[in-house]
């Protein structure tokens, strides 16, 4: 999902318009085969976002997030890990699709 999210952002900042055309043509120049269902969710959930909007307040909200200092150890890693259930690819998806559009909100 993350060559879609890039190819717009790569269609944003060369100021085209993000349709599924132009979407399907940059993933396909990087070498990658597009799904046209992925292709059309991914222009459809982003049809009434503004993107330069997102970037803005993203950039300001990672920039003003403190630093805790503070690093997990290798203990605490592994047992999250063991904690999260593996879940299904049908689930996945549903996942991807209802969080797409929040990544630009």
């Amino acid at each position: 999902m993350s060559e879609y999210i890039h190819a717009v952002l790569l269609l944003h900042s060369v100021k085209k318009e993000i349709n599924e055309e132009n979407l399907a043509n940059v993933i396909k120049a990087a070498g990658s085969e597009p799904d046209m269902q992925r292709v059309k969710m991914v222009v459809s959930a982003l049809s009434n976002v503004d993107i330069d909007k997102v970037l803005s307040s993203a950039t300001v909200s990672f920039l003003s997030a403190p630093a805790t200092g503070v690093t997990p150890t290798t203990t605490q890693v592994s047992q999250k890990a063991e904690e999260k259930p593996k879940e299904e690819k049908k689930e996945e998806k549903a996942e991807e699709v209802a969080g797409l559009g929040a990544l630009f909100e």
